[in-house]
C-alpha cells in the first residue's frame, strides 16, 4: 500500500537538491503497487502551449501556459481538469474530489465551458515501486493534502512557500528558506 494517494502533494525538502525537484510541489495523480505518478505544479515549461497544442490556450486556466510536469516523457502531455458538477464530461476521468484527467484527444468543442479549471503539463514525475517510500524515509519530501488553488492557482511561483506555510510549525519554518542560506 502506498503512503501517498491521489490528491496528495509532495513538497520537496530543502535537502532535496537534485536539479530536478528543487523547491517543487508535486501533485500525486496515481499511486499503487506499480509505482507513483504525479505532476510538478510550480514550474512553467519553456515551450509555448499554442505551438504544442493549438487551440488549448483558450480553454486552460490562467496563466494559459504549458507547465513542466516533470522529467519523464517530456514529449507527452497530461491535462488535469476540475468539473463543477457531478456529471462526468466526455474524455474526463475522476481522480479525487472534482479533479480528474482529461484526454487531450477530446474535441475542443466538448471541452469549452465544461470545466471550472484546467492545466496542461508536459511530462510527468514518476517513481518505481518502493522508490518514493525510500525518498520519504530519507526526508526528501513533505506530504500534504492539496487544495484546489494549489493545483489551479494563477501564480504558482510561490506555491512551495505557500504550501509549507500552512503545515505544522516544524515544517512551516522551511517556507522561509532561501536559495543561498549561507548568505543569511
Amino acid at each position: 500500500m502506498s503512503v501517498v494517494k491521489p490528491g496528495d502533494l509532495l513538497i520537496s525538502h530543502v535537502v532535496l537538491q537534485d536539479g530536478v525537484f528543487d523547491f517543487t510541489v508535486v501533485l500525486i495523480l496515481d499511486a499503487d503497487s506499480s509505482g507513483t505518478l504525479g505532476v510538478v505544479l510550480n514550474k512553467l515549461s519553456d515551450l509555448d502551449l499554442s505551438s504544442v497544442l493549438p487551440g488549448w490556450e483558450s480553454v486552460v486556466s490562467e496563466p494559459r501556459a504549458l507547465f513542466d510536469g516533470g522529467p519523464v516523457s517530456r514529449n507527452g502531455a497530461i491535462c488535469v481538469a476540475s468539473v463543477g458538477s457531478d456529471e462526468e464530461p466526455p474524455g474526463w476521468r475522476r481522480l479525487f474530489d472534482s479533479v480528474g484527467l482529461l484526454h487531450l484527444d477530446t474535441p475542443i468543442e466538448l471541452v469549452e465551458g465544461a470545466y471550472d479549471a484546467m492545466r496542461i503539463f508536459a511530462g510527468y514525475s514518476g517513481w518505481a515501486p518502493g522508490q518514493l517510500e525510500s525518498e520519504l524515509a530519507r526526508d526528501a519530501w513533505f506530504v500534504a493534502r492539496s487544495r484546489h488553488d494549489d493545483i489551479f492557482g494563477i501564480d504558482q511561483r510561490d506555491l512551495w512557500q505557500r504550501v509549507l506555510r500552512r503545515q505544522d510549525p516544524d515544517t512551516a519554518i522551511y517556507s522561509t528558506w532561501t536559495d543561498s542560506p549561507d548568505a543569511n
